[in-house]
Order: structure tokens, then sequence, then C-alpha cells
């Protein structure tokens, strides 16, 4: 496919090592560097598992992508197709004039859409034109869901186009303002979603990228390429808590439409009060209900005459809003401390979430972060039941969240936190911390008490979850190894 006297300079894909190929002992150093211990774990499977036809199609090559003889590459741009960044620059340079000609034909490209040209002088026969989103921490979720649009539509016209190959550049430009990791992973999930879904007539998809950004690149790929089953396992904790949908797009609940039978009607008796649910309700707002002052209902609220009903739809309003917060924040720097995480399922099938006591700096983090990103990871975990365990092993009084933060992360939460929370187990508790919690969970807060479990060791925790569905920290099964002996099948069952 390539045209006649191409120039030496250009790059045959085909020559190429794809991502499987690469195993080798790069593999070994990332399955060393990533899994910090875990891999002698057996995790709970993975998002994104072992694929080896799909890894095969995919290639990371460090270089310009304008030299690759793909069926298309990508040139990342403005809105009026006429950027200076050095993809753009190399690519017109290698084109020729043509492709300046050509470009006013096509009337500009908006944010998130994707335009096509011949490739001209290129070894490739097109080239597909994008405009990636300018990144404000403000508008996160808007960002995000542009920068997916950009490489989704790509992908629907390679598809649409029947082209066996692409080239992508890093779509995001440093102008742009979009940060790379934050970037990669949203091109990754969703170039791996896409040949999941529709791939079959795409053979190789190419990720050129500069010195600078390889090593993001290559940290990154493992998480949602694994080469094996063991790097699968080792990446695994470390996939974000947001992975998008089916497709790999952004999940913007507050923006997903609900039908309702009969519109304008509530549910009182609905099993799920998400956040769905409420915002998905026709005419259900305070100007189509004809309700009274905001500040007003506030204010009954603290004189105690306010319905139950009307109590329950202000708090509704108000964990909505801490929800948006959570959903348009930077907490990637809460998330890096790996404190909060999902694993496996217990025995009765309820997912398992796992807070680890001695990973939380207190007195180093925004509290406030550290509250919107519970709420950003808990809120699609709560529509159903769930379990918590809280390893306290080896913590600090650095450690421990005070009462207060404690209680008001209680009163902000949604009823579903409360309602599907069937069991909160306590692993390796002290003396104090029984006697702080039981305080707690008698004075502070209700219908806590009954479902906390102090769980000395291991095994007792074995009995309710089985220990292939959690993955513990290492210095956790150190510390019990150490205090209460090593671990034996057997004893789990005998208890």
């Amino acid at each position: 496919m390539d045209p006649l006297g191409a120039r030496s300079q250009f790059v045959d894909t085909q020559t190429l090592p794809t991502w499987q190929q690469q195993l080798g002992d790069d593999g070994k150093e990332t399955l060393q560097d990533q899994n910090n211990g875990l891999l002698n774990q057996q995790a709970f499977p993975s998002p994104f598992p072992f694929r080896p036809d799909i890894n095969r199609k995919i290639i990371l090559f460090t270089g310009d992508v304008a030299l690759l003889n793909c069926t298309a590459i990508t040139n990342t741009s403005n809105e009026s197709l006429n950027d200076k960044n050095p993809v753009s620059d190399s690519i017109h340079q290698l084109a020729g004039p043509e492709l300046r000609d050509e470009l006013p034909k096509l009337k500009g490209c908006r944010t998130g859409e994707a335009k096509l040209t011949k490739g001209f002088n290129l070894a490739a026969r097109f080239i597909v034109h994008t405009v990636g989103p300018k990144y404000k921490a403000k508008y996160r979720t808007a960002a995000e869901s542009s920068l997916y649009s950009c490489y989704r539509n790509i992908l629907q016209l390679a598809i649409e186009q029947s082209m066996s190959s692409v080239g992508f550049c890093v779509v995001s430009t440093t102008k742009r303002g979009y940060p790379l990791e934050d970037a990669t992973h949203i091109a990754f999930r969703t170039v791996r979603r896409f040949l999941e879904n529709h791939g079959n007539s795409i053979e190789a998809v190419v990720f050129a990228v500069s010195d600078t950004e390889e090593p993001v690149y290559k940290k990154l790929l493992p998480l949602y390429y694994p080469r094996s089953e063991e790097e699968e396992k080792a990446c695994l904790p470390l996939i974000p808590a947001d992975i998008g949908n089916s497709e790999g797009e952004p999940v913007v609940p507050e923006r997903q439409i609900r039908i309702a039978e009969k519109p304008g009607t509530l549910e009182d008796d609905s099993e799920e009060e998400s956040l769905e649910s409420d915002l998905g309700q026709v005419g259900n707002h305070a100007f189509a209900r004809m309700e009274g002052d905001v500040d007003k209902q506030r204010k009954l609220i603290l004189q105690g005459q306010m319905s139950d009903a009307a109590v329950q739809k202000q708090h509704q309003r108000n964990y909505n809003r801490w929800l948006c917060r959570a959903r348009a924040e930077d907490l990637s720097d809460i998330a890096a401390l790996k404190a909060l995480y999902q694993t496996g399922v217990d025995m009765c099938g309820r997912t398992v979430m796992v807070v680890v006591g001695r990973n939380i700096p207190v007195t180093l983090i925004d509290v406030e972060k550290a509250l919107l990103y519970f709420i950003h990871v808990m809120d699609h975990i709560t529509v159903k039941e769930y379990v918590m365990v809280y390893f306290h092993t080896l913590t600090g009084e650095h450690n421990h969240l005070n009462s207060d933060f404690l209680k008001n992360l209680y009163d902000i939460v949604d009823a579903k936190f409360k309602k599907n929370l069937k069991a909160f187990y306590f692993v390796h508790p002290t003396f104090r911390s029984k006697v702080s919690t039981w305080f707690f969970t008698t004075f502070s807060v209700s219908g806590m008490k009954d479902k906390v479990r102090y769980l000395d060791n291991l095994p007792q925790l074995f009995t309710w979850i089985k220990p292939e569905q959690i993955d513990i920290p290492p210095f956790v099964l150190d510390y019990d190894a150490r205090v209460n002996g090593p671990y034996h099948p057997s004893q789990s069952s005998n208890l």
C-alpha cells in the first residue's frame, strides 16, 4: 500500500516488534517494578485481561509518526488545522505543499472530531486530523470525554475506510495542557475496548512517542495490555478506579437519562437510590415541583420542622454536589496513596473494598480531597451490597483519621452507602482502637456498631473472604505471619 518511490527513511511497521514480543527482559523489569510484592497473591480478575491476540496488534514506536507506513497516521492540531507543533510540522514537511492546500477544504475541525485527507508524499495513504481538548482541572470530565472522542472517532474512521493499520501520535499537545499520564490512560483504554468490540479488521495499532513520552507509555501499557497472566495480576492494583464503560468512554452519571414508567412520579419503594434515579426523574427539580425557598427549607431543617422526606431530598442534593465536585477534581495524588481500592468478593458474592490505614498520612494530605476521593471511588460500588476491610496493621498516630472527619463523612454520604454496607472487618485492632471505635459507633453514628467485626489475624478474615479474593499488602502478610505464625489453609476451615 506504500506509494512508489517512498524514501528509505520511512519505517515499515511490519519490521517493528509487537508489544507481546517485547515481554523479554523488559517485561521482567516491569513486573518487578509494578509488583511490589503483590505477585504472589491471587488477584481479582482484571478488567483488562491477558489477550495475546490484541497484544500482537499493539506496537510502541519511539520516533516520528510521520515516518510510519501505516494505512493512516494521526495529526494532532487545533480547530483551524493550522497548529504549529512538532508532530504537525513533521507531517507537513514530509507530506508536501498539497496537504496545506487540502486542509482549507475541511473547513476546520471541532474538538473531539476526526477528519480525513490523503497522505500525499507520506508512506501512509491517509492522514486523520483531530483536535484534542484544552485541559483545565475544573472541567476535567469534559476534557476526558473529548479526548475519548478523538481516539474513538479515529478508530471509527479506520473501520469505515477499511484501514488495516493506524499510527497514533500523542493526541494532546503540550500547548493544550493535558497531563500526559492522564491522557495516556484514556488513549490505552479506548483503543483496548475498541479492539475488543470492533477491531477484527484492524491488524496493527502503532503508538508513536518521543523519548520523553516513552517512559510513561511503557509504564502504563502493561495495565491495559498485560503480556502474561503474571503481569495481569501484578498490574491489577495499579488500574485506576475509573475505567469508563464497556467502550472506554468516561461515565458521567448525572448526564445519563433514565426514562421512568410514569415521568414525574417518585418511586418511594425503589431499592437503589442512586444519582441516576434522582436526576433521571422528569420534572423532578425545585422549580418544576414549585418548591419553596431553599434557604427557608434549610432553616426548617435546623429547627426540626421539615418532614423526613424533605430532609432526605435536601441530603440527596447536598451529596450530589459533593459527587459532582469529586468527578471534576484531580484526585490523582490521593489515588497514588493506594489507601482505598476494590478487590474481589466475599463468600456471599458481595464486593470487597479495602482500606489500608498505614497508607493514610493524615498530617500530610488534604482531608477534603480524601473525602472527595472516597465518594468518587465508592459511589458506583455502593449501589449494591458490599463489605469493607480495614487493615489497622502497624498504623501510627499520623495515620488516624479523627472522629470529626469520620462523622462528617458519615453525614455527607448517600443513604446507599449505609444501607448496602453489610460488614466492616477491622483487622489487627489495638485495645485503644477498639475503645475509640466503640464510642464512635455508639454515640456518633447509628446502625454501624453491629456491622463491625474485630479480627486479630488473617485466618479469621479468611472465614468471610477467600484468600484469593483479596489483595493484602505485603507488610500486613509479614506482620501476621510474624505475630500469629504462618497461615495454613486448614486454619480458616477449622475456625
